[in-house]
């Protein structure tokens, strides 16, 4: 079975700590955190992203993607990368996995990008300007 976004919309609506809004082509999943990823198919693939914080939030680019690229495959299934919304540049986490997976590996992906979110911004935090 490859999945469409009417049938994964339903399947994160039936999970309680997942707030699922259409928007577009996309699905804005927000958690109980109060944190956002959105998720899309693309072709063969679903993508599920979240953004992490601006480029412009951060002291130093060339340290921080030293760091990232040092660091971030302790965090498993999630890679960083930076994308540009509205204009501006983010950092943000993002994963894949096949539209044909089966619903607990669409679960255990969504599951795992919401906490390395966090554990990401915790752990990128000394390279971020003060004010954040």
């Amino acid at each position: 079975m490859s999945w469409n976004l009417q049938q994964l919309s339903s399947l994160l609506s039936a999970q309680d700590q997942y707030v699922v809004t259409v928007e577009d082509h996309c699905l804005l999943i927000a958690n109980e955190d109060g944190l956002d990823a959105w998720l899309a198919l693309s072709g063969e693939q679903i993508l599920v992203e979240s953004l992490l914080f601006s480029v412009t939030d951060v002291k130093d680019t060339a340290a921080l993607n030293d760091e990232i690229l040092r660091t971030h495959m302790v965090f498993p299934l999630t890679t960083v990368g930076i994308s540009s919304v509205g204009g501006e540049d983010y950092y943000t986490a993002f994963g894949a996995l096949s539209a044909q997976s089966k619903e607990e590996s669409v679960l255990i992906e969504i599951d795992t990008l919401f906490q390395n979110v966090a554990a990401f911004i915790d752990a990128y935090q000394t390279h971020l300007n003060a004010s954040l």
